[in-house]
């Protein structure tokens, strides 16, 4: 095949996987390149990812998107982090925020010095030097670029809002670009009987729209990277049990808490995320250890408010496909594999595997060099989060039910392993390139899934106890007063970004 440059991409599939792709090539590549989208009205979307981490604003910036006009279009509202309760135990809570912890001191991070603290018995809470945590628990929100005059940056956030107005609000983005979206379902794929490239796709109508490059953003089914391509699936069941979830909205309560929130159940866990016009709700659960009517029970019973639906199921098999990329095919969303939202992670990845892409554009030969180095990396991101997930349900100290006492017991990845020895042991936490989640995030989730180290790192004895107190307790004070000074979350949407509701 000649190497001749890209002409022409086609997507398969809309939603937020669809029209997050689309907008981002359409506004990087330009309009040398013809996009068509194609997607049915008729075929629905999981839409169960309305909450998202802070590497968003990336993509939002990328594209040149007014925060205030994204927020108040997709009815959203802003996530300083996510809550876990009943996790480790029942009754107990912490949050996993967003941004730093404190303020490292030369080499040392900060996390080693509040460990040398905690042994004297004057520490405080891990969260207290958490500017998103603090804020989050305060129900409060402001763009700060930094603490007053100190080192310490302003909080870090991301969003929650609804799936469907996001994907609708970037529909007319990439309108706007010269995308093309071509209403219809696909009837059949055309393979390339030399190279095994897909060369087209036709509608039920009959209609054949060619592509150099094709894009497979139809969910779970796979329509091209898996029916046509068989590329094959790669099951993780045996580290993430759970395979079902139901999902519903619920009537919105007072205040729009800024932040997700996950509460561990029987045999899984159920999902709260405040948007300004409603409450998305989901359980998470593993159907060898709860029934479907079980789970739904347990789902509406611990709603904040009157549902506005009957549940929606939702049956999946964590994994990932064994590439990402295929010939002249690229996986983007559910259609590369799935990881359950526990950290809202889904969204991310769409926006990792586009900008992937965009790294590593071919040309219309798809080089295979190009597409390995692709399935390297998006690998080695899907096994890092995986093992961050995985952290969640294998360290809990939970007695109640045998879903969490089969956790504690299963089988998990080594990295997973390693990482969690070298934590217990000395407090340091590895982290490989192509991990999502900083140090930051790694620690939250292991101290507050019960995971204690045994020692901090040496260099955090060069401060005298006179001048770590000092310095411990000054930090902690600028994020008290920072924190006292923000608006609430109610009154910053209010004045900057409030949802017109119809």
């Amino acid at each position: 095949m000649d190497a001749q440059p890209i002409e022409r991409i086609v997507i398969v599939g809309g939603g937020t996987a669809g029209w997050m792709t689309a907008s981002a090539l359409a506004k990087v590549l330009g309009p040398r390149i013809l996009i068509d989208l194609i997607e049915s009205d008729e075929i629905g979307t999981v839409g169960v990812g309305e909450a998202t981490i802070p590497q968003i604003n990336i993509f939002n910036s990328i594209l040149g998107i007014d925060e205030n006009e994204f927020v108040a279009k997709t009815n959203g509202t802003f996530k300083l982090g996510i809550e876990f309760v009943n996790w480790h135990r029942q009754g107990e809570r912490y949050i996993h925020a967003f941004g730093g912890i404190g303020h490292n001191l030369g080499f040392v991070p900060f996390h080693h010095h509040w460990l040398r603290h905690q042994k004297t018995g004057k520490g405080r809470s891990l969260w207290d030097y958490s500017t998103a945590g603090q804020a989050a628990y305060c129900n409060r929100f402001d763009r700060l670029e930094r603490l007053g005059t100190s080192p310490l940056p302003g909080p870090t956030w991301a969003f929650q809002f609804d799936a469907g107005l996001y994907a609708r609000f970037l529909r007319q983005f990439a309108e706007r670009l010269g995308v093309t979206r071509n209403e219809g379902k696909i009837g059949s794929v055309a393979l390339d009987p030399l190279t095994g490239f897909i060369a087209s796709v036709r509608l039920e109508t009959g209609r054949e729209i060619p592509g150099d490059l094709f894009i497979d953003c139809s969910g779970f089914r796979g329509l091209l990277i898996e029916e046509a391509l068989k590329t094959g699936y790669e099951d993780w069941t045996e580290f993430l049990p759970c395979d079902r979830a139901l999902a519903v909205p619920c009537e919105s309560v007072s205040p729009l808490t800024p932040y997700t929130r996950a509460t561990a159940r029987q045999a899984g866990w159920q999902w709260r995320i405040p948007l300004q016009h409603r409450i998305g709700n989901g359980h998470v659960y593993c159907s060898a250890f709860m029934s479907d009517d079980e789970a739904a029970q347990a789902l509406l019973a611990n709603l904040d408010g009157r549902a506005l639906a009957d549940p929606k199921p939702l049956k999946f098999t964590t994994g990932r496909r064994k590439k990402f990329w295929n010939k002249n095919c690229v996986a983007v969303g559910l259609a590369s594999g799935f990881m359950e939202p526990l950290e809202s992670t889904s969204i991310h990845l769409i926006q990792s595997a586009v900008s992937r892409l965009i790294s590593l554009f071919p040309n219309k030969a798809c080089d295979t060099v190009l597409s390995d180095e692709y399935n390297q990396q998006a690998g080695e991101e899907y096994a890092l989060i995986r093992d961050f997930l995985v952290l969640h349900y294998h360290a809990n100290a939970r007695t109640d039910s045998p879903f969490w006492l089969a956790c504690q017991t299963m089988k998990i990845p080594d990295s997973l392993a390693h990482k969690i020895d070298l934590f217990r042991a000395t407090g340091r936490i590895e982290r490989r390139p192509n991990d999502l989640f900083a140090e930051p995030s790694w620690l939250q989730v292991l101290l507050g899934q019960g995971i204690e180290p045994r020692s901090y790192h040496a260099l955090a004895d060069n401060l005298s106890d006179q001048d770590l107190d000092e310095f411990m307790t000054n930090v902690a004070t600028i994020i008290d007063k920072a924190v006292a000074n923000m608006p609430s979350h109610d009154d910053f949407i209010a004045r900057n970004c409030r949802a017109i509701l119809g």
